[in-house]
């Protein structure tokens, strides 16, 4: 049986999205979340919470409580009937995403609250990015009076490479009596990483992994660095707007590697996954991350 988690960790990771929409605002078109001061493309963490749920449901088996269900009659269940789903049984125990992150629901006389072990903020673009309006047609038409197809439109992102920050709190799981346990994180590592190549559809295919990396701190630290994603910062010859690919821009994680040396005593793992593709830069130099981390003890996710 899994161990329930008993060290504090911190999460880095790197994706890209290429002539797609990683996160589309509903009430503005359905246009990529931009910062308008900075130029930079936001994607929620709910968006990042909503890739994991659906592989650990899809691909793993996972029961998922936030997860769309339909009807005999085509209708969403609601609240109160997802509740239902799970009479005389432990929501906590049963939902790995109510184990991950939490959850506040009240019907009735049941009442959730759980404040998620796992935190993620906002991730964000390490540049600005290039809003593309793309139009289109489509070849059967609409109506049955149309004679011809209609014109189709979206916005998109010719690329984004966005960086999410997150942590893992040992005592949000321990206060609560939340089990969560070291499998329980394994596998939301895997549904960041395959979940993330796993966005298949029109306005989602063309994201990529680059980096994973999750910083274990010993146990009873109580400790964490925070703000990894503000230790690494993009270099690239072009113009930021005119980036369409990762290899037109390389990664400088010389704050972040001597970050992690100075607290060396305190860091039990550091957990890579690394896309091959991506060029990280220490020193002023090209450098495999892996030699960059040789003072550190690192372990390769599988999967």
């Amino acid at each position: 049986m899994s161990k329930i988690i008993k060290n504090r960790s911190e999460i880095l990771f790197l994706y890209d999205v290429k002539d797609a929409n990683p996160n589309g605002d509903p009430v503005d078109e359905n246009k990529p979340r931009i910062d308008e001061e900075s130029g930079v493309n936001i994607v929620t963490d709910v968006r990042l919470k909503r890739t994991i749920r659906d592989y650990l449901y899809e691909h793993k088996g996972q029961e998922i409580f936030i997860r769309e269900i339909r009807k005999e009659d085509g209708n969403l269940k609601t609240k109160e009937e997802r509740l239902n789903d799970f009479d005389g049984e432990s929501i906590v125990e049963k939902c790995i995403d109510i184990r991950l992150f939490g959850s506040t629901t009240a019907v009735e006389n049941r009442t959730i609250v759980y404040t998620g072990p796992v935190q993620f903020k906002y991730g964000r673009s390490l540049h600005k990015v290039d809003l593309t309006y793309i139009k289109g047609t489509t070849v059967m038409p609409s109506g049955a009076e149309r004679k011809q197809g209609t014109f189709t439109e979206r916005y998109i992102l010719p690329y984004s490479l966005i960086a999410f920050y997150g942590i893992v709190n040992e005592n949000a799981a321990k206060n609560q009596n939340i089990p969560l346990t070291e499998s329980d994180i394994d596998l939301m590592l895997e549904a960041m990483w395959n979940g993330t190549k796993n966005l298949i559809s029109g306005s989602k295919f063309g994201q990529m992994p680059r980096l994973l990396m999750q910083v274990v701190y010993k146990e009873g630290q109580d400790f964490h660095i925070g703000e990894l994603d503000k230790l690494i910062s993009m270099r690239s010859d072009k113009v930021d707007e005119t980036i369409r690919d990762i290899t037109d821009l390389k990664i400088d994680i010389t704050a972040l590697v001597n970050r992690l040396e100075e607290n060396l005593a305190k860091v039990e793992n550091i957990r890579l996954k690394v896309d091959e593709r991506i060029t990280f830069v220490k020193d002023n130099n090209d450098i495999d991350i892996r030699k960059a981390l040789i003072k550190l003890p690192v372990t390769e996710l599988v999967f």
